[in-house]
């Protein structure tokens, strides 16, 4: 009576979570790039693939033009034989090698950029066991680990900022979500401590999005002080508007003669 009630509540949950799923537009199933660099990383799978299937059909043809000369042509049924191993070759080297997902245990490995790019391609494969709130918030942070690498090009390992990246993002965001994924399916909505799970993890993951916002923020101050201090001089060195330079307003038309002038 157990089992059966245990799995009632299993498939109830599982009708759920597809309802949910529904709902928000079937997100969990699609494979959108949750930001560039998990999206430069699956491009690079990809032209790896069309490289190998490019090799191999070059190196098929190559051995059939041999092939023919040699024999003097290969017939009807060497053709064939040569169109499915061209299909074989394309249908194996498109799906093989599969792309691989960062362990965990690789994500803080590396410098902190590196970690960041890591860490989307990871918080991607996350995504179909996450609830809908969670899901969307795992988006918003991948468009703003893109901002934040861009700031991260060049700073120092050893930075105070670096190192405090690496414990957010390399560490306190995993942990979260390998935690959230160990609570069996049928008690995340069970309300534990003010909140479900489903609730806590996303509260969490805005509370993370808040703070890797305001780390990328410092981060640029730097710039934007530069670049209104750039601002301010150009204006000090040559003024607002269009006005003609000093030199240029009070100088003499050459075109024009002297009074008594022959």
């Amino acid at each position: 009576m157990s089992d059966l009630t245990h799995n009632s509540d299993r498939l109830i949950e599982e009708g759920r979570a597809l309802r949910d799923d529904n709902r928000s537009g079937g997100r969990h199933r699609r494979a959108v790039s949750i930001g560039k660099g998990s999206a430069a990383a699956k491009q690079k799978h990809w032209i790896t693939k069309i490289r190998n299937i490019v090799i191999a059909l070059f190196t098929i043809w190559v051995a059939t033009g041999i092939a023919g000369a040699m024999f003097s042509g290969i017939g009807f049924w060497g053709v064939m034989a040569v169109l499915l191993a061209s299909i074989v070759a394309v249908a194996v080297f498109s799906s093989f090698p599969k792309m691989k997902t960062p362990k965990r245990s690789d994500i803080n490995k590396g410098d902190v950029q590196q970690m960041v790019s890591r860490t989307e391609l990871w918080l991607e494969a996350q995504r179909p066991a996450l609830p809908p709130p969670a899901v969307t918030l795992v988006d918003q942070i991948g468009v703003q680990l893109d901002g934040l690498g861009l700031q991260l090009d060049g700073l120092d390992q050893q930075h105070p900022k670096a190192r405090e990246i690496r414990a957010l993002v390399g560490e306190q965001l995993p942990e979260m979500i390998d935690s959230y994924r160990r609570i069996p399916a049928q008690l995340r909505r069970e309300t534990r401590m003010g909140g479900t799970p489903d609730e806590q993890l996303t509260d969490s993951l805005g509370k993370i999005s808040g703070e890797i916002d305001s780390i990328t923020r410092q981060l640029a101050e730097g710039s934007l002080d530069d670049l209104a201090i750039r601002h301010r001089f150009l204006d000090y060195k040559f003024g607002e508007g269009t006005a003609p330079a000093p030199e240029l307003e009070h100088k003499p038309d050459l075109t024009t003669k002297p009074t008594g002038a022959n």
